[in-house]
């Protein structure tokens, strides 16, 4: 395939480059920058730090933006890590290209079922092991690879960047949207399109553009029968228990073919379109390589289309947990004083995250008035709301031709199931398009055990993101 300019100079350096880059990343994986530990926050400072130093290598302007501090559960309060703000302007008329991504990982300890040590990269059968290789540092040195490679052929790069880079992201990322708030008029101000690299393919070889996530309300429902925990033997019989009411609330929400049993739940979900069925019918997806992955004898669904739109476009609802009931090995005869029933309900277009809560607590309030208990009963929720962009937009048919110019496929048009709140966080705060544009494959494995990327993924998604340029700089 013929490439336009310089593009296939630079794809070649990629390759030839490709060791080094698999170095640096073993360097980025050798931080543990796990957010959600608080005794490992100096190792998220240094993952920022040391990713700022690479950019200013490139000729950036990098600011750490401070986040203040963050409470602990036991009063204890640590500092956040620094937001890093990078700008590297090229021409004042070019285009300007905000990429978003982030430095923090899950935890990871080798007995929990790795099969290498997290933090060092392991590479295997050609895929590179470790904690962040895929979520979301390989990604991220996507971009600083790229740059590197206009840059050592002598090649301008076509667009102006600013980058946004946290470190609280597998954590909520707190602190960030105020921190975006404040430079909306400021470090924002320029950017006229807005690139988000922390996803991953439908599946395990084909590429993808996503233009859509679910969005998710997270709901505790507590009901309390007595002020301590009671022996069975002893009392079973004369209370009203709270984990019967509970097991009787959790299973009037949702039937074993998982329709949601709220009402006017479904009343604001988005109509589907013509348009939007057609790029269902496009898109490649192997329902049997999908039967297996998830290791079930039969899905809800059998038709493609349908298993996706259930994934993507639909809500659904999910139990995941009880609180305070007794779970270990072994027989344990007790009542439980208090339990807290989890469950998630995935919110799609159209669905506003205030109106879900009000059918969700009027249904259940109902419910349980209804089935007469006398014990004290409390809900809870939290929110992040769903997103969606217009997949057709001259952003995501420069990342389509950008696309087939690597891999010489017309990538899928896909959502999302999961929720990345930061993606409409970008869209609200800059008022742009904004494109996810994945890297990593499906089978990563981003918040388990053995988390990998590919190295055809690593390397070839340089050259993506090469491309991408090239191709954002005809806009």
């Amino acid at each position: 395939m013929a490439l336009l300019g310089h593009l296939d100079q630079i794809f070649r350096k990629i390759d030839e480059n490709a060791s080094h880059f698999v170095e640096n990343l073993a360097e980025a994986v050798a931080i543990e920058s796990i957010s959600a530990w608080p005794h490992k926050r100096s190792e998220l400072t240094r993952m920022v730090r040391w990713t700022a130093e690479k950019l200013r290598k490139l000729g950036a302007q990098v600011e750490l933006k401070d986040l203040g501090e963050q409470t602990l559960p036991d009063g204890t309060r640590i500092p956040y890590p620094p937001i890093l703000l990078g700008t590297l302007v090229v021409d004042p008329d070019y285009t300007t290209v905000l990429v978003y991504g982030h430095l923090d990982v899950q935890p990871a300890r080798l007995e929990d079922g790795w099969d290498s040590p997290p933090f060092v990269l392991t590479e295997k059968n050609g895929a590179l092991y470790g904690r962040g290789s895929s979520d979301d540092k390989g990604p991220v040195l996507g971009w600083i690879h790229a740059i590197q490679t206009y840059q050592s052929l002598g090649v301008p790069v076509p667009v102006n960047l600013k980058f946004v880079f946290e470190a609280m992201e597998e954590s909520g990322s707190e602190g960030l949207r105020g921190a975006l708030e404040s430079e909306k008029e400021g470090f924002l101000k320029d950017a006229d399109y807005v690139c988000v690299t922390d996803s991953r393919w439908l599946g395990p070889s084909r590429p993808c553009l996503t233009y859509g996530l679910r969005g998710v309300s997270y709901y505790h429902v507590e009901i309390e029968c007595s002020v301590k925990d009671l022996h069975s033997g002893v009392y079973g019989g004369t209370v009203h228990e709270a984990m019967t009411d509970l097991v009787y609330l959790l299973n009037a929400l949702v039937t074993k073919d998982g329709k949601i049993l709220i009402p006017h739940i479904y009343d604001q979900v988005a109509p589907l379109s013509p348009e939007e069925a057609d790029i269902y019918k496009a898109i490649h997806f192997d329902v049997d390589v999908y039967k297996r992955d998830v290791g079930c004898k039969e899905l809800i669904y059998e038709e493609k289309e349908d298993i996706l739109m259930h994934r993507w476009r639909f809500p659904s609802l999910s139990i995941h947990g009880i609180e305070g009931a007794f779970s270990e090995p072994g027989q344990k005869t007790v009542i439980p004083r208090k339990v807290v029933g989890k469950f998630s309900i995935r919110t799609v277009p159209n669905q506003r995250p205030e109106s879900v809560e009000k059918h969700v607590t009027d249904y259940i309030t109902r419910k349980y008035e209804e089935y007469g208990s006398p014990n004290k009963i409390r809900i809870h929720s939290t929110h992040a709301t769903s997103w969606t962009e217009n997949p057709y937009h001259p952003h995501y048919e420069a990342a389509a031709r950008a696309t087939k110019s690597v891999y010489g496929v017309e990538p899928d048009l896909t959502r999302e199931g999961g929720t990345v709140p930061v993606t409409l966080m970008l869209q609200e705060v800059t008022n742009k398009n904004v494109l996810i544009l994945p890297i990593g494959a499906s089978d990563d494995a981003a918040h388990a055990q053995n988390e990998k990327i590919n190295r055809r993924n690593y390397i070839e998604g340089t050259k993506l993101l090469a491309a991408y340029l090239h191709e954002m700089g005809k806009l």
